[in-house]
């Protein structure tokens, strides 16, 4: 059975994206620092970069979809349906990027049309915004955390404002030299 899963790599002290996180400085000072794990993935690296590949599409908010240049519509190099929830139209420049498709509908709406297009793969969600409405709507399955041995000491926090208490399972930790992979699901 298919599962929408949020992934995203973090550091020790709780930050997604270093200081001076802006257009031009996309994930801040220091942010490929947390995602050396996954550039040339090794092991247990290697395998988890496989299951991020082997998702059936993506469903990600407009500031994450920017910042990574739409992926040229290939996510991670990979021939997938790329959703962008937004409530402004695409720049005309997406139109380059035929698998990238943005949806002006409610959350709601957005995941169930993400998860159709997924199939029996797993739905990939990108963007601390729309994991936390994810989280907060109760239509998020999982969380896979990346945890950089790493502090920050500023940036973009992960879950910054969560509405609500939410429980969480473990499914699978898998610890590398490089980061420890936490894979959680959310408990309804």
């Amino acid at each position: 059975m298919s599962v929408s899963v949020y992934n995203m790599s973090i550091s020790l002290d709780g930050f997604i994206a270093g200081p001076n996180d802006k257009p031009g400085n996309p994930g801040g000072d220091g942010f490929i620092r947390l995602h050396e794990w996954g550039i040339e993935p090794a092991g247990a690296g290697a395998q988890l970069m496989d299951d991020i590949n082997t998702t059936g599409a993506v469903l990600t908010g407009r500031r994450t979809a920017e910042q990574a240049g739409h992926w040229r519509g290939l996510h991670h190099g990979v021939d997938i349906p790329i959703f962008v929830l937004s409530h402004r139209p695409p720049d005309p420049s997406v139109a380059e990027y035929p698998l990238v498709t943005y949806l002006n509908d409610d959350l709601e709406t957005a995941m169930a049309t993400a998860m159709a297009a997924a199939g029996e793969h797993d739905l990939l969600v990108h963007g601390g915004n729309l994991a936390t409405q994810a989280l907060e709507a109760g239509i998020l399955d999982e969380v896979q955390i990346h945890q950089v041995p790493v502090l920050f000491g500023g940036g973009r926090r992960l879950f910054e404002v969560l509405p609500k208490h939410v429980e969480l399972e473990i499914v699978r930790v898998v610890d590398t030299p490089e980061a420890t992979h936490i894979r959680y699901r959310v408990r309804r």
